[in-house]
């Protein structure tokens, strides 16, 4: 790809930009609203340039990018990335009264960030200097709704409308201890600095150590500080006019069509009558003539990548065998473990180039193979509604055919589903109770009282009941 397809290929969304010559170094860094038509404006052969401009021009050999959600977050990552690379054609800032600044007043017990124009050695960091007031200012703002430090010189009794707001911790009144406030400080220095990805990555194994302690109250309060941050990659999604399907290319990085998606579903209740599905959507449609179910066959326990095994080499092999066209985009429901399983069944049916990404239940984490982390899409993302319908419909499909099987297998006696109640156990339940529906009802002292029946089965027989119904 020449470089001007390359500008071709940016988005119509704000960003910051990295020119870079032949070997890789950068040359210059700059933000736009537009990341594609700020860029090919460099390449228009009407526009008059100056000779640095032109020699510029002339050495580019590469542009990269970083999405932001707006300019005014462009410029806090323009300036970090020009502090980094120290690229030869960005004009040198003095650091002086004649542009502004970010202070962060870390020598402070409870520090805060402002503008200012003067730099003094008093401890505090500096960030800057920006040639954009107004944007700064509004980049501030969008700082302080993402990092609520206080505002306050002088804290007061009670809290203040920031606090109320959300802007704010309070650590005037104890809502909020040094060590809390600390860490609120170093998150914002790392956004600052530009290290957007190292701070998604700390934020996501804080949240999923609060799910896994069961604090979701917690967990949900920084997932929605993820989502506000915005999982932007390089060369990633054009959130605007794109549509769903080219959105998800990007995302996944598909260069060729992306018509067809096949999306994998299991569905078992206890290990009980479990089923897969394989649902079909083509250019962004249900194609309902190709769904396909799987009862499940070589797995008797509760194990779904077993069961995601079976379905992917079922399906696959019969596309082989009949020589059928192949899926442009697999799509499993799952975590990270769930694509190493299909990515590995596929590599085993020498299918490796079908490509594969899985989606969360839990918080909706995208999983893309060679990725280290998993893709956050925002909540607007036309790519994630996609991929959520998707999943819902496979989800749909799978969930009606188990329950059919299973309201088969309860028209013969829904207490053979039961763990532990045999033919003997069931003789003895019904002739106590007199009917299922009783069973049901029925407490564990109740049904300790059946002879065969200790507690263990009585639980089992609790917790089945509580699960189907």
């Amino acid at each position: 790809m020449d470089i001007k397809e390359k500008v071709r290929n940016l988005p119509a969304s704000p960003g910051t930009y990295l020119m870079k010559d032949a070997s890789g170094a950068v040359l210059y860094v700059g933000k736009a609203n537009n990341l594609r038509k700020r860029v090919s404006s460099y390449f228009r052969p009407t526009r008059q340039l100056g000779e640095r401009i032109r020699r510029l021009v002339d050495q580019i050999a590469d542009i990269s990018y970083i999405r932001t959600l707006t300019e005014a977050e462009a410029l806090i990552y323009e300036n970090s990335l020009i502090k980094q690379y120290s690229p030869k054609y960005n004009v040198a800032l003095r650091d002086d009264k004649s542009y502004p600044m970010l202070k962060l007043t870390v020598s402070e017990k409870f520090p805060r960030l402002f503008i200012t124009r003067q730099k003094a050695e008093d401890g505090s960091a500096y960030y800057g200097p920006y040639t954009d007031a107004k944007l700064l200012k509004r980049a501030l703002a969008i700082l302080r709704a993402l990092f609520p430090l206080k505002t306050c010189v002088k804290m007061p009794k009670k809290v203040c409308l920031n606090y109320h707001i959300g802007q704010c911790l309070g650590p005037c009144v104890g809502r909020a201890d040094e060590a809390q406030y600390a860490g609120l400080v170093r998150e914002l220095k790392l956004f600052l600095e530009g290290k957007k990805d190292e701070l998604i990555g700390i934020l996501t194994a804080r949240m999923a150590g609060e799910s896994s302690a069961e604090n979701f109250e917690e967990a949900s309060r920084i997932k929605s500080r993820i989502e506000a941050l915005g999982s932007f990659r390089e060369k990633t999604v054009a959130y605007g006019a794109a549509d769903e399907i080219g959105e998800l290319k990007d995302i996944i990085g598909i260069k060729g069509t992306l018509e067809t998606i096949e999306a994998f579903d299991i569905s078992n209740i206890m290990g009980k009558e479990a089923v897969g599905s394989v649902i079909v959507f083509h250019k962004g449609k249900p194609k309902k003539s190709a769904y396909k179910r799987f009862r499940i066959r070589t797995v008797d326990t509760i194990d779904d990548y077993a069961m995601t095994r079976e379905v992917l080499r079922r399906r696959f092999t019969r596309i082989v065998a009949e020589g059928l066209k192949l899926p442009d985009l697999v799509l499993i429901d799952g975590g990270r473990g769930h694509l190493g399983v299909a990515l590995d069944e596929l590599d085993k049916l020498g299918l490796a180039e079908v490509p594969v990404i899985s989606i969360a239940k839990e918080f909706e984490y995208l999983y893309v193979k060679g990725s280290p982390k998993p893709v956050i899409l925002p909540k607007e993302s036309k790519a994630l509604n996609l991929l959520r319908r998707i999943r819902d419909e496979a989800h749909r499909f799978a969930i009606t055919y188990h329950k059919k099987l299973h309201s088969r297998k309860m028209k013969e006696s829904e207490l053979d589903a039961i763990d532990g109640v045999g033919p003997k156990k069931k003789k003895m339940l019904l002739k106590f109770f007199g009917s299922v529906a009783t069973v049901k009802a029925a407490g564990i002292d109740e049904l300790t009282g059946v002879e065969g029946i200790d507690e263990k089965t009585a639980r089992s027989i609790i917790e089945y009941f509580k699960f189907i119904y």
